[in-house]
């Protein structure tokens, strides 16, 4: 029996236009698109409002923010990811990687760095295949170069994971987001309370690490993205140095260039740029490196993530289309670049056959109001 849902008088946006109309979903997929006000009977009156691809999210490690809601309290895994699961419905998410770092830390118990990523990855995949989640989740392997254990809990991932992205994390102090030791400290000492002498051993001992593994474990990280059939991802990439290297691995995606040369050097090489959306709204990075405005402006900046606060995703997007005078070039920063970037062919746009998911939003001001949101034609907020 055919499921069918009308969206009618929408603002649809589609790939490269607005327009007043209606969209009908199928059994999960898009199977009209319609112009015009009209509302017929049974339809969804959406008054004008915008209805958009559902926004797709290729880092965020929210869930970390549910399974650990306080220092060192563990919440229950389950219910942690299915709140998180839900907290991404609600903002017009549909499509999520969900963020796990490999690479831990096990010779220093004060590190809080144990591995983890195996078992809560088990957690995210039994809950998607019983029917609990609401959205789509794949797997975001966040792989650590600083650290003693990578090369083993890569190995225990496989094809079979749904891992979508592996990104190439080097927190060596002194590099990348951190080449500034002063925003280090204070990130490192404000987040972990630790004392100056406790940062300074911190800091030697991650040094040691990345002279003793970094060049091992970085090859480890690219073969594994390979035999996963992941796209690798780039993290924090400050000079043409850093670009050209991680071009030389195959990267699709870099996250977070701290600088305009990089970010430049990743369009010279046909390698995205993904920036974060707290970063858009708040008007600069908290680590005092590039801002995601400049890049916008600049023409440097192809995808928007939101990072630690998923609510920021939908803002980010409209503050584009303001800035650039196109909202579907914004909204595209959230939808259909990140599906291109990813190789998921069936979503991120509003156009016949498509995944329906979709969302609803009522713009307040520079902000957006979450109205209703489908995944696969079926309503999860």
């Amino acid at each position: 029996m055919t499921r069918e849902t009308i969206l009618a008088n929408a603002i649809l946006v589609l790939p490269d236009e607005i327009l007043r109309g209606q969209v009908r979903i199928a059994d999960g997929r898009i199977a009209d698109i319609a112009e015009g006000p009209g509302v017929p009977a049974g339809a969804e009156d959406c008054g004008g409002d915008l209805v958009m691809p559902g926004l797709i999210e290729l880092h965020t490690d929210n869930l970390e923010r549910h399974i650990e809601p306080r220092p060192k309290v563990d919440w229950p895994h389950a219910a942690a990811i299915i709140a998180h699961d839900a907290e991404l419905a609600s903002v017009g998410i549909t499509t999520v990687f969900d963020a796990l770092r490999v690479g831990s830390v096990v010779s220093n118990a004060k590190a809080n760095y144990g591995e983890y990523a195996r078992a809560l990855a088990d957690e995210i995949l039994g809950l998607r295949a019983g029917g609990a989640l609401k959205i789509s989740h794949f797997l975001h392997l966040r792989a650590e170069v600083c650290s003693e254990t990578l090369v083993e809990e890569l190995d225990k991932f496989g094809p079979e994971d749904r891992i979508g992205i592996v990104s190439l994390m080097d927190h060596t102090p002194g590099e990348r987001q951190f080449r500034d030791l002063t925003q280090l400290r204070k990130y490192v000492m404000g987040k972990h309370g630790i004392s100056e002498t406790e940062f300074e051993a911190h800091v030697a001992a991650q040094k040691a690490l990345s002279t003793r593994h970094g060049a091992v474990h970085e090859a480890a990280a690219v073969a594994a993205a390979r035999r996963y059939g992941a796209v690798l991802a780039s993290h924090d990439d400050t000079d043409v140095t850093h670009v050209t290297r991680s071009a030389a691995h195959g990267a699709h995606i870099a996250e977070f260039p701290t600088t305009v040369e990089a970010a430049r050097a990743c369009n010279d090489h046909g390698i995205k740029v993904m920036m974060g959306a707290p970063n858009l709204i708040r008007g600069g990075s908290h680590s005092g490196n590039v801002a995601a405005r400049d890049l916008a402006e600049a023409g440097l900046l192809d995808i928007i993530s939101s990072d630690y606060v998923p609510s920021s995703l939908l803002s980010a997007a409209l503050m584009l289309g303001d800035l650039w005078g196109d909202i579907p070039r914004g909204i595209a920063a959230v939808t259909s670049a990140p599906a291109r970037a990813v190789g998921l062919s069936d979503r991120g746009e509003i156009r016949l056959g498509a995944r329906a998911d979709l969302v609803r939003v009522s713009r307040i001001g520079g902000t957006g109001s979450v109205r209703g949101v489908w995944a696969q034609g079926r309503r999860v907020a």
